[in-house]
């Protein structure tokens, strides 16, 4: 077992004098019960100096978890979870400051409920002595070690493990965008402005409950859609929580929450301390407008406009057919793009690519948009294609259709541009190794002429720079 003491660490703490400090109150204290302020023997440390301790056992050693013993160390962080709830069990979420945090950890403990003692808000200090750091569900995390997992403190370790401060702060939710989400960013009361939850999950008959529909099983997960950016996230609660039955809000506006990371620590989840943290007070929605035809039963033998990219060099940007390839932001459009199988996403022949990994984009946002098609001239149309990801992550592609544009490169991103909402595209959590039909998608109902169109957004981020791969594209008509 690894394990830090005092005469370890002598070296490392002389470089980083100016993240250790002294136990002290903050500029905004508020008034409180506590009489005394409770006496701390040992040296203070910040959240993230403790990470930065992990990660040089990481680096060093090899070793994903990190043991005290006779370090006389200490963090101090305020509470910013809250089980009342039950939408959290058994933890507490601290980050180090109270406004502009920079670094969060979950505290894993054997007591429920937690908010009776440490309120939200609330100063604490956490002895690390026979506790170990490591990751719980992708996220920092302090508790027991049991072989090479983190797992909750015991409940009879609780008061000589966290020590309640006098200080009760007011939490100031750090604005974000979603495309900023990083693992830094974990553990750490944040707010999402102007989201709304996706229309299929708050809108309509079928309209969702936050985890009490029959396919939650453990969580309901919602989502939860940026205006500003079109990036989602999913917005993860419980099925044991109190608010699991009331309906999502149909509105919009901003939330507050904790970033965490889904079960298997792959994902970004938000996760709520209450619905009352929702303030979404505007009815003006920001959805797109769908053009909903429905999946036809036939194919019609009449073929409009095919693409299998055979005629694509590797490599090289998608062009001629009628294409138009635009790049609206960043650096990258579509490519063709071969692979035989050997990293295990094969494609199907020459394939259409798009992705931003490696991109060091802010933002990556790019169209492959067909040919004009005048959709008076027949009828019975339907549109057929196959995609496939590598790792698409939290980027995103989608099917539209515009009857405004003008074929003209620099008015796409001034046109509207609707939905198809009929098409499957692949998903994250789909396996990457294979080729997903989109299903015999109707474009019966669209009159006029216009314009289909497939919309690529994500950034150079790790968490937003996934890849998809495009194929087999076949419009019909009777």
């Amino acid at each position: 077992m690894k394990t830090i003491k005092n005469y370890k660490l002598a070296a490392f703490f002389f470089a980083m004098t100016l993240a250790v400090s002294c136990v002290k109150d903050d500029d905004y204290d508020m008034p409180n019960t506590d009489s005394a302020a409770p006496i701390i023997n040992g040296t203070m440390i910040t959240i993230n100096v403790l990470n930065s301790l992990l990660e040089q056992e990481q680096n060093v050693n090899g070793n994903d978890i990190l043991s005290f013993i006779e370090s006389n160390l200490y963090i101090s962080g305020f509470v910013i979870s809250n089980d009342e709830a039950g939408n959290i069990y058994e933890e507490l979420v601290l980050q180090d400051l109270a406004i502009n945090p920079s670094r969060g950890v979950k505290v894993l403990i054997n007591v429920s409920p937690l908010f009776t003692t440490f309120e939200f808000g609330r100063k604490v200090f956490v002895k690390l002595d026979g506790q170990s750091v490591g990751y719980n569900g992708g996220v920092l995390s302090l508790g027991f070690r049991d072989g090479n997992q983190v797992e909750a403190i015991a409940e009879s370790l609780m008061d000589q493990t966290i020590i309640r401060a006098i200080e009760l702060a007011e939490i100031e939710p750090l604005s974000i965008n979603i495309s900023d989400f990083s693992a830094a960013k974990t553990n750490l009361y944040l707010r999402l402005n102007d989201v709304q939850f996706n229309r299929n999950d708050a809108l309509g008959e079928n309209r969702k409950t936050f985890a009490a529909e029959p396919e939650d099983e453990f969580d309901g997960e919602r989502n939860l859609e940026s205006c500003a950016e079109g990036f989602s996230v999913i917005l993860s609660t419980s099925t044991f929580s109190d608010f699991k039955a009331i309906e999502l809000p149909q509105g919009r506006g901003y939330l507050d929450g904790i970033l965490t990371y889904n079960y298997f620590g792959d994902t970004f989840n938000m996760v709520l301390n209450s619905p009352e943290t929702i303030h979404f007070n505007s009815t003006d929605r920001c959805d797109l407008v769908e053009v909903d035809c429905g999946l036809a039963e036939t194919t019609g033998s009449n073929v409009i406009f095919s693409e299998f990219f055979e005629s694509q060099e590797v490599d090289e940007s998608i062009t001629g057919n009628g294409w138009t390839n635009y790049i609206q932001e960043g650096s990258r459009d579509y490519e063709a793009y071969f692979s035989d199988g050997g990293n295990g996403n094969p494609s199907l022949g020459i394939s259409a690519s798009i992705g931003s990994y490696n991109s060091n984009d802010d933002s990556t946002i790019a169209w492959l948009i067909m040919p004009e098609i005048d959709f008076d001239v027949q009828d019975g149309e339907t549109i057929n294609f196959k995609t496939s990801n590598s790792f698409s992550d939290g980027s995103t592609l989608v099917l539209l259709f515009s009857s405004d544009w003008d074929g003209n490169p620099d008015t796409i991103a001034t046109s509207t541009w609707d939905s198809i909402p009929a098409a499957y595209i692949v998903q994250d959590d789909d396996f990457y190794g294979d080729w997903y039909p989109s299903g015999n998608i109707s474009l019966d109902c669209i009159n006029g002429k216009g314009y289909i169109g497939f919309k690529y957004t994500g950034n150079g981020k790790e968490d937003f720079d996934g890849t998809y791969e495009l194929d087999e594209i076949i419009v019909n008509s009777n």
